[in-house]
């Protein structure tokens, strides 16, 4: 089956600009919309949270999923996201609309009926991807991305055929989906699926280890991360099943929105520019000192950092290291929210060095632009990072990254070297350990080589003439969806 004529349902419990809490809302926005270009019949189907159904003014009813499988009053609606790609929307008001994001309330705790609010999401995926879809289209291939759709394949595992395929993404292995066993009843899945084989994880139901089980082909969203959760130490208790689906385990880096993330024309931004206007970002760095109330002046590099405040993202090493970065000379703006111990230190580092570090608490999408615009250096010091989103913006941005050599930032940035820089393909500093002394090595070689502004040029060119769209990814998709629609029975 050719792409052009491939049915493919893209699961995914956000996206971009509907709901989003991270990478998956923003990848869920533009891969599916990249795979449309490519002439895919993708639909993407998503939980109607009270943002979504506010803002879905032109829904329209296209089924009411009236089984005993499914929970009283459950409705099918259909819209469309940018870039025309049809959305469906499962509307239950009982399970998704109230307060609170899409996996945890105003407090920050996890909805205690996260079983069922995405055991539905993954069940009206596989009835979408059966003979009994309640629509007049079905799925040749259901793609699930992370823990709250990895019962989708394990419901299509147990599904009469002619069932779909399924292709499951793995964006983060650290966030499985664990419930108690107790609830596998209520979820509809059999006594026999709850086997080492199947989704029992350490006695628990684990969502994640179902997409791992039952899905035809494991996705992950780079090269270096599908080779490290094959390990013990990042497999995060799955490392031996991940070795022991390796054959059906492929990397695909994600790619960026290059709309959307375009110093050219970014209205987010004080001065727009490019690979031959790089003045224009003194204009930029400027704008974000005096936003930030730092000491303007072109000549100190100012470092930027946008992230969630946690341990696995490194962030803790920066607060830490804030004493050394301050005395480089150099600047430090960061943007961000999460483990309140961090934020407690970040802003304690700010306070110390009012001249040097500038701190805000929360996320804002303006200022993440003037971040990418504005910065000399972005760091990026993530303990894991399974592909990362803001090296890839950085290096648009014409703002060299500093980043741990882990995940996709391994994929993503070429280390800086003579060599590197002769042959035109060094886009940033890689360290090698997970420390602040060996980040700080890597920071004061950026800032050595800032210090060369021909060089430095050189640099910042190179990581902008980098290719980040999402056009090699959907090919890259697109294909295992024809491998898989064209076998006559997918595996179990």
């Amino acid at each position: 089956m050719s792409t052009a004529a491939l049915p493919l349902l893209f699961v995914s419990p956000e996206c971009a600009p509907l709901t989003k809490t991270g990478g998956l809302g923003d990848v869920s926005g533009a891969l599916p919309a990249a795979l449309r270009r490519l002439g895919v019949d993708v639909r993407v189907l998503l939980p109607g949270y009270t943002q979504v159904m506010d803002t879905l003014a032109d829904a329209r009813e296209l089924a009411r999923l009236q089984t005993p499988d499914f929970p009283a009053g459950t409705r099918l609606v259909q819209s469309r996201l940018p870039g025309d790609v049809p959305l469906l929307v499962i509307d239950n008001s009982a399970l998704y609309q109230r307060s609170g994001g899409p996996y945890m309330d105003e407090l920050g705790r996890d909805w205690q009926d996260n079983a069922a609010r995405f055991g539905l999401l993954c069940r009206t995926a596989a009835l979408l991807g059966s003979a009994a879809s309640p629509i007049p289209w079905r799925a040749r291939v259901v793609h699930a991305n992370d823990w709250p759709a990895g019962l989708a394949p394990a419901y299509l595992h147990y599904t009469a055929p002619p069932r779909a395929a399924s292709v499951f993404t793995i964006h983060n292995l650290a966030f499985q989906g664990i419930f108690p066993r107790g609830q596998l009843g209520a979820l509809g899945l059999p006594q026999s699926s709850f086997t080492l084989e199947g989704l029992e994880f350490h006695g628990s139901i684990s969502f994640l280890k179902a997409g791992v089980s039952y899905s035809d082909v494991i996705a992950t969203v780079s090269s270096a991360y599908a080779r490290e959760i094959q390990s013990d130490e990042l497999g995060f208790g799955l490392g031996g099943l991940m070795r022991a689906r390796s054959d059906r385990l492929v990397g695909i880096p994600n790619g960026i929105d290059t709309c959307v993330w375009d110093p050219a024309r970014d209205p987010l931004i004080e001065s727009r520019y490019d690979a031959n206007r790089l003045d224009a970002k003194t204009i930029n760095k400027q704008a974000l000192q005096r936003r930030m109330q730092l000491p303007v002046g072109p000549e100190i590099p100012l470092i930027g950092v946008i992230s969630r405040f946690t341990g696995q993202k490194g962030v803790d090493l920066i607060a830490e290291a804030a004493a050394a970065l301050a005395e480089l000379p150099a600047q430090l703006v960061a943007l961000g929210t999460g483990d309140r111990n961090i934020e407690e230190a970040m802003l304690a580092a700010a306070a110390q060095h009012p001249h040097r570090i500038a701190v805000r608490i929360g996320f804002d999408e303006g200022l993440a632009h003037l971040i990418e615009a504005g910065a000399d250096i972005f760091l990026m010091p993530s303990r894991f990072e399974p592909c990362g989103l803001n090296q890839m913006y950085s290096q648009r941005y014409g703002t060299p990254p500093v980043a741990h050599a882990t995940g996709g930032l391994v994929d993503t940035i070429v280390d800086c070297s003579d060599a590197t820089l002769a042959d035109g393909t060094a886009s940033g500093f890689l360290f090698h350990s997970p420390g602040v002394a060996s980040m700080m090595d890597a920071v004061l070689r950026a800032a050595a080589l800032y210090s060369d502004p021909p060089r430095w040029r050189q640099l910042q060119r190179n990581g902008m003439a980098k290719d980040f769209s999402w056009s090699k990814a959907a090919a890259s998709y697109a294909g295992i969806y024809a491998a898989l629609a064209a076998s006559a029975q997918p595996s179990a």
